[in-house]
């Protein structure tokens, strides 16, 4: 199936200093046209990786994926021994197989049958409106777009995951619910095991309903604020005549601006 062409210039991602290329990723029920399936088999959590190495686009079906990233994506459902708890607790990283069930309960999954094909495609190679991007970059950068996110909408920065499946909310949690998620690359048990990323770094998820605020802002906003590049002493110098200069204009609001009557008095 063809997919929607790309329609939205990128090209500001260009401008924050990541050192990976973002990669898009779109979910579909029916084949891609035009795009060569992966050959070879990977976890979710190294597609991306993929795609960033390789400088190419590529599909995947679930025989491509050797984690439980094709449960995330309701490619396969689980075996039951899995929902069990049982291997969190041999892995040690739980106490006890029930820790390990009621860790499951958070997860925000597809429902089983509605995707067969994930599209991964770096930023360079990227054709088609995707459903989501990533970021895998430092803290530094990280502040940028989770800022742009913020800088018009005031929205709150929010971190969701657990010890374990982090791929849930790094690449369906995103989408099924139209938020930005961000995660520490030490903080996954996975891939961290599977050496993925270096540690320190963070993958931040857009879903695609964010990507044209996040473009917009990026343009307007400054990258990197005043108050970083003066440093501590001459900051606060500085912070000191902003909050001096907005007090000063406060005491010439009138008494008289600040009444109000309740609703229904005369």
């Amino acid at each position: 199936m063809s997919l929607r062409p790309l329609k939205q210039d990128m090209s500001v991602f260009n401008n924050i200093g990541l050192e990976l290329e973002p990669v898009g990723i779109k979910y579909e029920f029916f084949k891609p046209e035009g795009i060569d399936k992966l050959d070879k088999v990977l976890a979710l959590c190294e597609m991306v990786k993929e795609a960033q190495q390789n400088s190419k686009s590529f599909f995947i079906t679930r025989d491509n994926e050797d984690c439980a990233g094709k449960c995330a994506m309701g490619m396969m459902e689980g075996p039951e021994w899995g929902d069990s708890g049982e291997i969190g607790e041999k892995m040690e990283i739980f106490q006890d197989s029930r820790a390990n069930r009621h860790c499951m309960t958070h997860y925000k999954t597809f429902k089983p049958g509605t995707i067969n094909y994930a599209i991964f495609s770096p930023l360079s190679k990227l054709t088609f409106e995707p459903d989501l991007i990533v970021f895998v970059t430092i803290p530094e950068n990280a502040e940028k777009i989770l800022r742009a996110m913020s800088y018009s909408t005031g929205e709150m920065y929010e971190s969701k995951g657990t010890p374990i499946f982090q791929c849930s909310w790094l690449y369906t949690y995103p989408v099924v619910t139209q938020k930005i998620n961000y995660i520490l690359t030490d903080m996954s048990f996975g891939m961290r095991a599977r050496e993925v990323y270096p540690p320190g770094n963070v993958i931040v998820s857009v879903p695609w309903t964010w990507i044209p605020v996040i473009i917009e802002n990026l343009k307007e906003m400054k990258l990197v604020l005043p108050a970083w590049r003066l440093g501590r002493d001459k900051w606060l110098q500085e912070e000191a005549k902003i909050l001096q200069s907005v007090d000063e204009k406060a005491k010439t609001v009138t008494p008289e601006s600040r009444e109000f009557t309740t609703f229904g008095s005369e």
